[in-house]
């Protein structure tokens, strides 16, 4: 019996796991994985967070203090749902998780404004929530800004200066914003085509490893070894190309939904996408099975799995810019697959440059995919001579 006839035999028998022995297999790699396409593309479905709550601190009590708090008011990202008598309860309000921001408008303000004697309003956010903090801390700032700018049209006006001339001096500079390929500021553009391929990643360093283990967990090793002949190429190539096409299908189906159902932009056209889908999931099925041929325990692998796909969310680059990190953190982005997945796919598919731009993030790609030549005499001998740890 040759190799081929081998791997379609490990195969065949891989697929009677995966649909009938075990249905651990169907709820993470296609419940899982479709629950969370869906999820995290709908939460950012409207493109930005709306009406996030916010408070404010009113001690000025005037026209001005109230137009301030209804221009926040006004805004879509901000809904003001409290007025508070102090900064400790907004502040409680904010530890709470009742609001996301408060303004302070201490008394006097308005008279202070009138006299030029440049009084203090004060914002407070919470940061510890990313989009909410930077969205909440946008508008407080324009509110603030706006305040001031009021009341020095209202003088201007009052010497006889233009229009024209009063927006020159409150605004010497008027920024006209571009934003290269989402002119919406469509935050799901930004995120799910990051997040989403990163969970699903997870799920793929998790399920590879989680096969292999299985093999010692269940008392099977010596079967699946046998059925290969001794080969452990033969054994683990088999065993993972079903989990591979189920992956793939799973893989692409979000890119298709993405692009051509939410219509993301991907100027790069098909043949990236298509490149990238490929690239990923094998590479991300590699670096499972390394790691479990790193630590030959089913337990010890997963955990390490879970730990390396957590971190590489963080250090994709896609919520918090890689070159602003420290030097070591810098170097140590290469070693996360999701990095070189954001890089190409800015690069490639986003601003669609050609695939020589992104080369070395190809290239690191397939080092991933090459990753089980360390370890594969490992992994055999942890399936002839290991024995289960509960």
């Amino acid at each position: 019996m040759n190799k081929l006839t081998r791997i379609i035999h490990i195969a065949g028998r891989e697929c009677r796991i995966l649909v009938f022995k075990n249905p651990i297999y169907i709820f993470c790699m296609v419940v899982i994985p479709i629950a969370v396409i869906f999820f995290m593309t709908s939460v950012l479905s409207a493109g930005q967070a709306v009406d996030l709550p916010v408070g404010v601190v009113d001690q000025d009590n005037t026209a001005t203090s109230r137009q301030l708090i209804r221009t926040l008011d006004s805004f879509q990202t901000s809904h003001v749902v409290g007025h508070y008598a102090n900064v400790n309860d907004a502040r409680n309000a904010i530890q709470r998780g009742e609001i996301y921001a408060f303004l302070y408008i201490p008394e006097g303000t308005t008279g202070g404004l009138s006299l030029s004697r440049q009084p203090k309003i004060s914002f407070y956010y919470n940061s510890s929530y990313m989009l909410a903090g930077s969205s909440t801390f946008r508008d407080l700032k324009t509110v603030a800004t706006l305040g001031s700018a009021g009341v020095g049209q209202q003088k201007l006006s009052a010497i006889g200066k233009t229009e024209h001339e009063i927006r020159a001096f409150l605004q010497p500079i008027s920024v006209d914003l571009h934003m290269v390929n989402n002119p919406w500021s469509n935050y799901n553009i930004y995120l799910s085509s990051t997040l989403v391929p990163g969970l699903l990643m997870l799920m793929i360093f998790l399920i590879s490893a989680y096969s292999i283990g299985t093999e010692l967990k269940f008392g099977t090793s010596h079967e699946w070894m046998r059925m290969a002949d001794g080969d452990p190429w033969v054994a683990v190539i088999g065993k993972m190309i079903p989990q591979t096409i189920v992956f793939l299908l799973i893989f692409y189906g979000f890119e298709f939904y993405i692009y051509y159902v939410l219509d993301f932009p991907h100027p790069g056209g098909v043949w990236p996408i298509l490149l990238l889908g490929f690239f990923s999931v094998v590479a991300s099925q590699s670096f499972g099975v390394f790691l479990f041929g790193l630590a030959p325990s089913l337990r010890m692998s997963m955990t390490l799995c879970c730990l390396l796909a957590m971190l590489g969310i963080s250090m994709a680059g896609a919520t918090y810019p890689v070159f602003a990190m420290d030097g070591a953190l810098q170097l140590l982005s290469w070693i996360f697959p999701l990095r070189h997945y954001y890089m190409i796919y800015q690069i490639n598919i986003f601003n669609g440059f050609p695939l020589l731009y992104a080369w070395p993030y190809w290239a690191m790609l397939i080092v991933f995919m090459m990753l089980p030549i360390f370890v594969m005499r490992n992994i055999y001998r942890a399936m002839l001579v290991y024995k289960y740890i509960p």
